[in-house]
Order: structure tokens, then C-alpha cells, then sequence
């Protein structure tokens, strides 16, 4: 019970480090922003080591940090491997086919109100649809290759980023789009210079979402069909071996990809968007 003492001590002093840094005017600046979120994940870890290790839980069931560490450092080919095969054959194009695909959709939305009623609805209810029961289909049809993870990417990622991108598009003030008209603007001119930048907003938070969705969408598509390597693939590939520290180490690998992507459009969200004053904080 050493473990679980120490590990509840520690968390109670993190705690209360982390509140005082978060209600301080320190945590608006960059390092503060960052360091806020690091100290509390570096508070969670040991805390679930000293539980796992202090009532001494088996490996089977849930791996220490320290574990999984090890494991991911002696794994690093295999998982490479497999991070190649998942995010950057599938998930990354994917994402990029479905993003473009949604954005050139919505500007045809917005220039035909029969797109707009019969299309949206539509797209609400495709979207709905369990990407379980989507991703063994697609895989059929696309083959077990890194076509059929993008295509369920291009699925799961393209109606969030059309429905944000149609209500970004029509974002822009009535009077702001009257005084374009005033001036004789055509519509793509008044699509490039008011509109588009009045949905960049939308459109980033859209990205955002989809991010995530697109890591999950891979790994989704690689349970019902895949090469020898993919997160997919090793994740249901190693429960069966009831090799859990791989498990975890595989989901570790994604979880920090997805906020790799997450951050970097975060980081070009605020360059584009720094006008607007969510980023003016």
C-alpha cells in the first residue's frame, strides 16, 4: 500500500500546484499553457502506477506507464511500422481527401439552394450511420490495403467538415455582403475576399474534429481487414496474445499522433485566424 500512499500524496500536492498555476495570470502565457496540461497528465501517470503497482494489479488487466514505456521502447520498428501503414497511408490521406472534398462540396451547396435542402439532410443521415457497419463494406470494395482505411476516413471526416464549412459560409453579416454588392463584387470575389475568411472559424473547427476522427477511422477500417502491420491490426492482433503492454503502447502511439495533427492545425488555425477574437486570449 506503499505505492497507492505515495501516489495519492504526490497527486493532492500536483493538484494543488496545478490549481494555483491555472488560476494565475502565469498560465495565459505560452510556457504556462503548456505546462498546466503536461504537470496534470504527468500527475495521472503516477498515479495509476502507484495504484496498479500498490494493489498489485495484474498486467492482464491494466499494465503500469512504466510498462507500457518499456514496451514502446523496445517496439519502436514494429511500431513505426505500423504508425506508416495506419496514419500516414491511411488516415493522413484520407483526411486530406475528405477535408478538400467537403469544403468544394459546401461552396456548391451554397450556390444551389436544391444542394442545400436535399443534399444536408441527406448528408445528417449518412453521417448517422455506424462506421462499423460502413468499414467491412468498404473494405470489401476498396480492397485490404491502405485505400480502404482512406475511404472510411474520407467517410467519417467529410460531413462535420461540410456542415461547419456550409454555416461558416453563411457567417458573414447581411450588411457586409450588401456593401459587396454595392460595389459591383462578383460572387467569387465576394466569396474570396468576405465569406471564405468569415468561415475560417468554422472551417478550423471542423478540421479539428476531424482530426481525431480520421486516426479512428483507420484503425476502425484495419479490424475487418489488413496487412501483416497497421494499429488496427496489432491491437486486435495482440488482445488475442493477451499482450496488453502492447496494446496500450499501440493506443499510446495514436493518442499522440491524433494530438500531433490536433496541434498543428491548432497552430495554423491561429495564424489564419488571428483576426478573430478567440485568439486574442
Amino acid at each position: 500500500m506503499t505505492w497507492v500512499a505515495g501516489s495519492l500524496v504526490f497527486w493532492l500536492a500536483a493538484w494543488a500546484l496545478n490549481a494555483r498555476l491555472a488560476a494565475s495570470g502565469w498560465a495565459r502565457r505560452r510556457f504556462g499553457r503548456l505546462a498546466v496540461p503536461v504537470l496534470f497528465g504527468i500527475t495521472i501517470l503516477v498515479l495509476w502506477e502507484g495504484i496498479v503497482r500498490g494493489l498489485g494489479v495484474s498486467p492482464v488487466i491494466l499494465p503500469p506507464p512504466s510498462m507500457i514505456a518499456a514496451r514502446i521502447a523496445g517496439s519502436l520498428p514494429v511500431l513505426w511500422a505500423d504508425f506508416a501503414q495506419t496514419v500516414l497511408k491511411g488516415a493522413l490521406p484520407g483526411f486530406l481527401i475528405g477535408c478538400g472534398a467537403a469544403v468544394a462540396t459546401a461552396i456548391a451547396i451554397d450556390r444551389s439552394p436544391f444542394l442545400q435542402r436535399g443534399l444536408l439532410p441527406v448528408g445528417n443521415f449518412v453521417a448517422a450511420l455506424p462506421i462499423v457497419g460502413l468499414a467491412p463494406i468498404l473494405v470489401m470494395w476498396f480492397g485490404f490495403d491502405w485505400q480502404s482505411k482512406a475511404a472510411v476516413v474520407v467517410v467519417m471526416v467529410f460531413f462535420p467538415v461540410l456542415v461547419n464549412m456550409v454555416a461558416g459560409l453563411q457567417a458573414s453579416e447581411r450588411m457586409q455582403a450588401d456593401l459587396m454588392a454595392t460595389w459591383g463584387a462578383s460572387y467569387w470575389q465576394a466569396l474570396m475576399k468576405l465569406r471564405l475568411p468569415a468561415a475560417m472559424p468554422f472551417l478550423f473547427n471542423g478540421l479539428k474534429i476531424a482530426s481525431t476522427l480520421a486516426l479512428i477511422g483507420a484503425i476502425v477500417a484495419e479490424f475487418f481487414g489488413s496487412p501483416v502491420y497497421g494499429m488496427g491490426f496489432r491491437i486486435s492482433t495482440e488482445v488475442g496474445r493477451l499482450g496488453l503492454d502492447m496494446v496500450w503502447a499501440t493506443i499510446a502511439v495514436a493518442a499522440l499522433a491524433g494530438s500531433a495533427l490536433y496541434g498543428l492545425i491548432t497552430l495554423i488555425e491561429r495564424g489564419v485566424t488571428f483576426w478573430h477574437p478567440s485568439q486574442r486570449i
